[in-house]
């Protein structure tokens, strides 16, 4: 008789922790192997800015991301995506005043301050992109999020040609990983 015979318990946790572990680690590659590509805009989906007014580290990563698409001409728009959080900050002002800060003219710049997740931010930039005769978009998020943040703008009917994820890192990626592992089934079956 086989240990598997003996342990139906134990092979089915084994398989399901080795299903899980595959998922994350696909999860995370497809944000991680994701690059920038020619596009007609950046889609830069908003993050937490601190008390004081400025962006958090997460934040700060993703508009680093943006802001080097400049110089290599990548695209002509940034749509800078999220809401007004806790701290009592419009995520996108900060967003606009620090891609400023960093070369990115204010004239290329387009803000959504009703982005207040994934899929209002897709919505909000289809609809500026339909009536601005833009087409093609890539998204700038951390390399968790990539995969939602395609889904969400393939959805609302935007080609979405690339992606931008900057490569900073922390211990807390770990959790979001996870959460974003349970996020993208949700929205995949529900749709939000």
């Amino acid at each position: 008789m086989n240990a598997g015979a003996r342990h139906p318990a134990r092979t089915t946790v084994l398989v399901v922790a080795g299903l899980v572990a595959m998922y994350a680690i696909t999860l995370a590659r497809y944000g991680l192997l994701a690059r920038p590509r020619p596009a007609d805009v950046a889609i830069v989906f908003g993050n937490q800015v601190l008390a004081d007014g400025t962006p958090s580290p997460r934040l700060v990563a993703r508009l680093k991301a943006a802001a080097r698409l400049r110089p290599t001409h990548q695209v002509r728009a940034w749509f800078v995506s999220g809401g007004i959080g806790r701290e009592g900050h419009d995520e996108t002002r900060v967003m606009r005043d620090w891609l400023v800060a960093h070369g990115v003219p204010d004239s290329a710049i387009v803000r959504d301050s009703l982005g207040l997740n994934s899929q209002l931010t897709a919505v909000h930039a289809a609809a500026w992109m339909h009536t601005h005769a833009v087409r093609r978009a890539l998204v700038v998020t951390q390399y968790f999020h990539v995969a939602r943040a395609v889904l969400a703008c393939r959805r609302a009917g935007i080609d979405v040609v690339g992606a931008s994820a900057p490569r900073w890192y922390e211990p807390r990626y770990l959790y979001s990983l996870a959460r974003e592992m349970v996020a993208l089934l949700v929205y995949a079956i529900e749709g939000r």
